[in-house]
C-alpha cells in the first residue's frame, strides 16, 4: 500500500483543523497590517477583534499553509463568519481592501492625520510632514505656508498601502480640481487673493451653524477688514491654541484670548497667515459672494443661529438678551 506524500498529509491535517480556530459570527472588521508586521502581531490583532479564538491552532494552520511567512501589508476586511482558513487565504493573497475614506468639511490637518491613522493605518506624522512640505505645495501650485485649508473634504477610495504623502497629494489635487475658474475673476471684487479667500472661508466654516447665515457671517468679517477692525474670530483662537498646545478647545475662556500667536485675530490685525481648517465649497462661495449688510458684530444664540448687529452698543444688548435665555453661553464672536 502506497504511503501518502508529505504535502498531501499536511493538507489532510490542515483540513482536520478546520473549525478548531473558527471565528465567531458577526459583522466585518477592518484589520490594518503595517509594513514589517510579524505574523504573531497580526494574530494578536485578529484575536483582539474576536476573529481568532485559539491562537495556537491558528498559528499552526498558518504554518501548514505557509501563510506565516507571506503576510502582505495592507488593510483587510475580515468577516467574523469566516473560517480560519478563509482569513488566512485573504492574508496570503494580499487581498487588501480599498479604503473608503470620508473627510468632512471643517477639519484641520491634525484632524485629517488622526483620521488617516484610525481609518487607514497611515502614520500620523507622515500626513503632517507632507502637509508642511514646501516642495509638494509648490508642485501643486497652491499658496500658503502649509496645505492647511487645501485638503479637499470629500470621500476617497484609497488604494492599499497608500502613504501619507500620497494621501495629502490626492486631497490637495482634489482642491485644485474643484476650484471654479470663475472664482479667480471674483477675487479682486472682494479684495482678496486665493490664500486670503480660503482663510476667510475657513473662519466662516468654523462659525456657521445655520447654512443660510454663511454669506452674512462673511459680510461681517469683510466689513471689519475694510474698516481696519480686528476680526476677533474664535476659530482663529482655537487654532492658535491647537498649534501651541495640541489641545482642541470647543469652549474658550477669557485667558484663551491672550494666547500669543499670529493666528490669534483678537491680538493680531487682519486675516491670520493661513486657513484654520478645510472649508466647504459653500463657505468659499459665501466668502466670494457675501451678503451686503451693515453688520459688524454677531453673537450665537442657544439654537446656534446668530444675532447680527451694527455697532457695539447693539452688540452688548444682543449679548444680554442671549444670556437671559441661555446663561451658560458666553457672548460669541466677534465680541
Amino acid at each position: 500500500m502506497m504511503r501518502p506524500r508529505r504535502g498531501f498529509a499536511l493538507a489532510l491535517l490542515a483540513a482536520a483543523l478546520v473549525g478548531c480556530g473558527e471565528a465567531p459570527t458577526g459583522p466585518a472588521v477592518r484589520i490594518v497590517v503595517p509594513p514589517g508586521a510579524t505574523f504573531a502581531s497580526v494574530t494578536d490583532s485578529l484575536a483582539a477583534h474576536g476573529l481568532v479564538r485559539n491562537r495556537l491552532w491558528f498559528k499552526l494552520r498558518a504554518r501548514l499553509m505557509g501563510v506565516d511567512r507571506s503576510v502582505h501589508a495592507g488593510v483587510y476586511e475580515v468577516n467574523r463568519a469566516m473560517s480560519s482558513g478563509e482569513v488566512l487565504a485573504i492574508l496570503a493573497a494580499g487581498q487588501s481592501a480599498v479604503i473608503r475614506f470620508t473627510v468632512p468639511e471643517g477639519l484641520t490637518v491634525f484632524d485629517v492625520a488622526d483620521l488617516a491613522l484610525s481609518r487607514a493605518g497611515i502614520p500620523r506624522d507622515s500626513v503632517l510632514a507632507a502637509a508642511r512640505d514646501t516642495m509638494l505645495i509648490d508642485s501643486l501650485g497652491l499658496p500658503g505656508p502649509t496645505l492647511e485649508g487645501f485638503l479637499h473634504p470629500d470621500t476617497y477610495e484609497l488604494p492599499a498601502n497608500i502613504s501619507g504623502r500620497e494621501l495629502v497629494r490626492m486631497m490637495a489635487a482634489g482642491f485644485r480640481r474643484t476650484w471654479d475658474t470663475t472664482w479667480r475673476a471674483r477675487l479682486d471684487s472682494v479684495g482678496l487673493n486665493e490664500l486670503q479667500l480660503v482663510t476667510l472661508a475657513s473662519i466662516v466654516e468654523g462659525e456657521a451653524r445655520a447654512d443660510d447665515e454663511r454669506e452674512i457671517i462673511a459680510s461681517v468679517y469683510l466689513n471689519r477688514l475694510h474698516r481696519g477692525m480686528a476680526l476677533q474670530a474664535d476659530p482663529t483662537v482655537q487654532y492658535a491654541i491647537l498649534l501651541r498646545t495640541g489641545d482642541r478647545k470647543p469652549r474658550l475662556y477669557d485667558k484663551d484670548y491672550q494666547t500669543p500667536s499670529p493666528y490669534n485675530t483678537y491680538l493680531q490685525p487682519g486675516l491670520p497667515p493661513g486657513p484654520v481648517n478645510s472649508p466647504s465649497r459653500r463657505s468659499i462661495q459665501a466668502s466670494l459672494y457675501p451678503a451686503t449688510t451693515p453688520y459688524l458684530f454677531f453673537v450665537a444664540g442657544p439654537d446656534g443661529r446668530h444675532v447680527f448687529t451694527r455697532n457695539f452698543d447693539e452688540h452688548l444688548r444682543a449679548i444680554a438678551r442671549v444670556r437671559r435665555t441661555a446663561p451658560a453661553l458666553r457672548q460669541g464672536t466677534p465680541r
